[in-house]
């Protein structure tokens, strides 16, 4: 080969400009091309590692080419990206901290640490997890130092007595962040409010059946565990239903709000009508006022006297000609 032979490195510019004009992939396509599972894939683009946009034919939402290979450009990729979506359990979470177990878990449920996602286990129990960088971040912050080392202060251990538990509700108040980001019509943003509570409380907010109807097209639906109807199932929808007072009112209020941006942005649609009036602006049922001159479709006046007549004037069939010409001839000979 020559020394005059040129070649040409491909940049990470050049091959994004690219890629450009290419379909986008698929939820799931990307994640394989990022080397991640599934469930890494969601967290990642919940906490806002990975953009995405909504499909332009609708059904979901994708992942630009260019965006993918972004990440793929990251320095330390895909370790660094595996990294910041890792969750751990409680007995990693704790050996992280370097705490016992049972304090890691008084700390969860005095709502100190945050979970960013859940599972049950083969016996119904509710597993938290937690992302191992927070957890991380917490214990080196030296104003959490006597929440690790030290008991508990009285009035923290007074709430965990009365059953003090905000799991869920962190659980449910995070997971609402993560929805709302990526929420970009009014009524989209409505129906992930309205993911959290249940339909008698977005019954009383929204009274109309077609705003509600409407609504219902927008609501994410909850994570899966379990079939529909089955234990586990209920166990999920109570934790992803908004259960303490002033979560609701909260909640509730956020709808009012959203619903009204909502109408002003785009009303609920209605089914029109088949038949359309042929009169608009008048009372259906109010009767045709009579005029002398109007034409109407009516039945003809019915006979005052009955032209039919009488039964005694009813003349008898005539007789047989030929009979009636030989009784004439016989009289006529008798006669003569």
């Amino acid at each position: 080969m020559s020394g005059n032979t040129a070649t040409h490195e491909v940049t990470p510019t050049a091959r994004t400009a690219a890629t450009r004009g290419r379909a986008p992939f698929s939820q799931s396509r990307a994640a394989r091309e990022l080397g991640l599972k599934r469930s890494e894939f969601d967290l990642a683009v919940h906490l806002g590692h990975i953009r995405t946009r909504p499909a332009e034919a609708g059904g979901g939402r994708h992942v630009d080419r260019a965006e993918v290979e972004r990440l793929r450009g990251q320095e330390g990729f895909p370790e660094m990206l595996r990294q910041r979506v890792a969750t751990v359990g409680t007995r990693e979470g704790s050996a992280i901290m370097e705490v016992a177990a049972a304090r890691f878990t008084r700390l969860a449920r005095l709502g100190l640490l945050v979970p960013v996602t859940f599972h049950l286990n083969r016996y119904r129990a509710v597993v938290w997890r937690y992302l191992a960088d927070e957890l991380v971040e917490f214990a080196a912050d030296a104003k959490n130092a006597p929440l690790l080392n030290r008991p508990l202060p009285e009035t923290l251990r007074s709430q965990l007595d009365t059953g003090l538990d905000l799991r869920p509700r962190n659980w449910r108040g995070r997971h609402l962040g993560f929805l709302l980001c990526q929420a970009a019509d009014p009524w989209e943003r409505a129906g992930v409010v309205a993911s959290l509570l249940d339909p008698v409380q977005i019954s009383e907010i929204l009274t109309d059946p077609y705003e509600r109807s409407h609504l219902s097209r927008f609501r994410p639906p909850p994570p899966a565990h379990g079939a529909p109807g089955s234990p586990a199932a209920h166990l999920t929808e109570r934790i992803t239903t908004a259960q303490d007072p002033d979560e609701i009112d909260l909640l509730r209020t956020d709808l009012a709000r959203s619903v009204r941006e909502a109408r002003a942005h785009r009303p609920a649609p209605r089914p029109a009508s088949r038949h359309p009036d042929p009169h608009p602006g008048q009372d259906p049922h109010r009767q045709p006022d009579a005029h002398p001159h109007s034409v109407r479709h009516r039945r003809p006046p019915a006979p005052r006297h009955c032209d039919r007549p009488r039964p005694s004037e009813n003349p008898r069939p005539s007789e047989n000609p030929r009979r009636s010409h030989r009784l004439l001839g016989r009289l006529l000979r008798r006669t003569t």
